[in-house]
């Protein structure tokens, strides 16, 4: 199957795996942009406008995590997925913190970055949930859940998701009040619960504590050695 009409952003300073990744992307219908270091791909990412993001941490000029910032500012919704020959987990996760989406290891196959590239375009294009409103969003205490658009709004102010907090955020709110595992969090928003996506979760629950912390009927508890509960109390409950 082909896969029209989305153009990616390519950034890796290795020639040779910049020419293999791009061609065989090519090869799958994608439109691929590549850019050798950060200024570059900053350049590019000013000019033209990307369905998904291919960032390497270690590039010349400006690193992989300050071109993610950069581009963070401006667009919260792009997906970013990192490719890192760095073994540091601190490293990985401050990839995630900043606003990636997913890291790849080097060395990588094709067949796994395909795989991540489909899973993160389909998830962009897809329609609204079945149980969100009829105006496509989840009432979760005072907060106005928008899964389609990414936001976050309560009262007058209106906060942009990355795509996997939005992701988080809508498995939360499909099982209220319900003790939910830490390998089931893992499995389902992630697709795979192994050592460092645990560590990465816990970086994305504490940013979603933040965002929640305007309206204290909606709490993401902690349940030692177990996993969370996403509690939201109603109003004269």
């Amino acid at each position: 199957m082909s896969d029209n009409n989305f153009k990616i952003l390519l950034v890796e300073d290795d020639e040779a795996l910049r020419f293999i990744v791009k061609d065989n992307l090519g090869q799958h219908n994608y439109e691929v942009l590549a850019a050798a270091d950060g200024r570059e791909a900053l350049e590019l990412f000013d000019k033209d406008s990307f369905d998904l993001i291919i960032l390497d941490v270690m590039l010349p000029k400006i690193d992989g995590f300050q071109v993610a910032e950069k581009i963070r500012k401006t667009n919260e919704q792009v997906p970013i997925i990192f490719l890192t020959a760095r073994s540091m987990t601190e490293d990985k996760i401050k990839g995630l913190t900043i606003g990636g989406d997913d890291y790849i290891p080097k060395p990588f196959s094709m067949e796994e970055l395909l795989l991540k590239i489909k899973i993160f375009l389909r998830r962009s294009q897809s329609q609204p949930l079945n149980d969100t409103g009829e105006d496509g969003y989840m009432q979760i205490g005072r907060f106005s859940f928008h899964p389609e658009e990414l936001t976050l709004s309560i009262d007058d102010t209106t906060r942009s998701l990355t795509m996997k907090e939005a992701e988080l955020i809508r498995f939360f709110a499909e099982h209220p009040n319900k003790v939910l595992s830490r390998n089931e969090i893992l499995e389902k928003v992630w697709g795979s619960d192994d050592y460092f996506l645990g560590r990465s979760l816990d970086v994305f629950i504490s940013r979603l504590r933040k965002y929640f912390k305007a309206d204290s009927s909606v709490k993401i508890v902690n349940l030692h050695g177990i996993g969370f509960r996403f509690s939201v109390k109603k109003e004269n409950a």
